[in-house]
């Protein structure tokens, strides 16, 4: 639904940011355009949506310290107290604080042309990344990172990615990108297979079903994966890459929502199996992301495969919830 809203004035501590991309995320189409969940945590409530913007700053309220009109910036997507344990670390998803707020989800997000945001949420968008990259840090590449980072990947790894959605492909680019080799990727969708290939964000791409596991073994020297990361959230994407991970290897699980039942004795334990569960990612993460990937010379805005103008919201996310597609950007 469209509407039309008074353009937001800054408070102290607060900037308007004009939105130059906000993009779809996996958590939109769950909790808002399927589910539409009113009550708990992840409560929208009927706000402007859009929880992965950027743009540039065109208005500074009394007490911004750090950023002026004219600094193009990332938005972290929460804005949380700033005082409790979680806080304090930069991990704003985690605050449990009743003054924790989302874009686009409890507060005002980037689907829209301008964004009320705290400054404490912004984070420098360099002039060598595009609009369209900094919405894919927002939250996909941010929390791939941060999986990732969790298990240490280096060069001495195997990477297995299960799920190749925006989320997937940011973590078997940034895989690549931190040394690893090869990096698989498994999906059901052999159009998400065929533009992980196209991309080059995977060495081997692989089908999801019972073959799986023996393909990633095989191209692995029969070991499996010192690495691995789900980021599908469904059942048989964790099995996967439980299973697709070597001995005392790790497995970072981003993927949101589902269940995993697994042989603890089997599966964990006696496999020295060390597993991760990782939600998004810290405001200092995703910062040093945002440096990293300027020296890398890695754009996010690859992953985007389609682009709608503000006008055309619904029919963008029609296109993201059909699950065949990279990522889906609203450019105001």
């Amino acid at each position: 639904m469209l509407a039309e809203v008074e353009d937001p004035v800054p408070g102290p501590a607060q900037v308007v940011v004009a939105v130059g991309a906000s993009t779809i995320c996996g958590s939109d189409l769950r909790a808002i355009y399927r589910e539409h969940l009113g009550t708990g945590p992840e409560a929208y409530c009927d706000v402007i949506a859009g929880h992965e913007p950027s743009g540039e700053i065109v208005a500074v309220g009394p007490g911004c310290r750090r950023f002026a009109v004219g600094d193009r910036v990332v938005l972290y997507h929460i804005a949380g107290c700033g005082l409790c344990p979680d806080c304090r670390r930069g991990y704003f998803i985690s605050c449990t604080s009743p003054l924790r707020a989302a874009y686009g989800w409890q507060r005002h997000g980037g689907h829209a042309n301008y964004l009320l945001a705290e400054e404490s949420t912004c984070v420098p968008l360099p002039d060598a990344l595009s609009f369209a990259d900094g919405a894919c840090v927002a939250c996909g590449f941010g929390t791939a990172y941060e999986g990732l980072r969790r298990m240490k990947v280096s060069g001495r790894d195997a990477v297995l990615v299960t799920g190749l959605g925006p989320v997937g492909l940011a973590a078997a680019m940034l895989a690549h990108a931190l040394g690893a080799t090869p990096v698989i990727g498994v999906d059901v969708e052999p159009e998400r297979l065929r533009l992980a290939e196209a991309l080059g964000a995977v060495d081997v791409a692989v089908v999801a079903g019972p073959d799986a596991v023996p393909a990633v073994r095989d191209a692995t020297g029969g070991h499996g994966c010192e690495a691995a990361i789900d980021c599908s959230g469904a059942p048989q994407g964790r099995a996967t890459a439980l299973a697709g991970t070597r001995r005392w290897g790790r497995c970072a699980l981003v993927g949101e929502g589902g269940r995993l039942d697994i042989e603890v004795s089997h599966d964990l334990i006696h496999r020295q199996i060390t597993v991760h569960g990782s939600w998004v990612t810290s405001v200092g993460h995703m910062e040093e992301l945002v440096e990293r990937l300027v020296a890398w010379d890695l754009h996010p805005e690859r992953t985007v495969t389609d682009r709608y103008p503000l006008q055309e919201a619904a029919a963008a996310y029609a296109k993201a919830d059909e699950g065949r597609s990279g990522k889906v950007a609203i450019l105001p």
